[in-house]
């Protein structure tokens, strides 16, 4: 059951809600790095008919790898203000909401970074 994600049954929807908070974080701007550094070429992709696009698995693979690089990285965390690695802070936020639910914080430390 989750906050922002209508419950459908093998639906994850707590999951996905926490996962909203990094989309534009992680996802989009390793996407935006990617497409920058021109790792990223129309050739790494196949159009079907049906209109479906499929990526190619050495451009799959190279994705994967950075993705996992990336979560190698460190940050100071906003709210606890502890150094941290990026691949944590999904764990971290999932504690945190925790702590929320049970009444430890007042509130939920929503992760946005500036």
């Amino acid at each position: 059951m989750g906050f922002l994600h209508r419950d459908r049954p093998g639906r994850p929807g707590l999951a996905l809600d926490i996962m909203e908070e990094f989309r534009p974080f992680l996802a989009d701007r390793l996407t935006l790095s990617l497409i920058n550094r021109e790792q990223v070429h129309k050739k790494d992709f196949k159009k079907m008919e049906s209109g479906a696009v499929f990526m190619n698995d050495d451009m799959r693979k190279e994705i994967l790898v950075a993705y996992q690089k990336r979560k190698q990285e460190e940050i100071i965390h906003p709210y606890l203000k502890e150094k941290v690695q990026l691949g944590l802070l999904f764990y971290i936020q999932a504690l945190l909401l925790a702590r929320h639910l049970r009444g430890d914080i007042d509130g939920y430390p929503v992760f946005i970074w500036k």
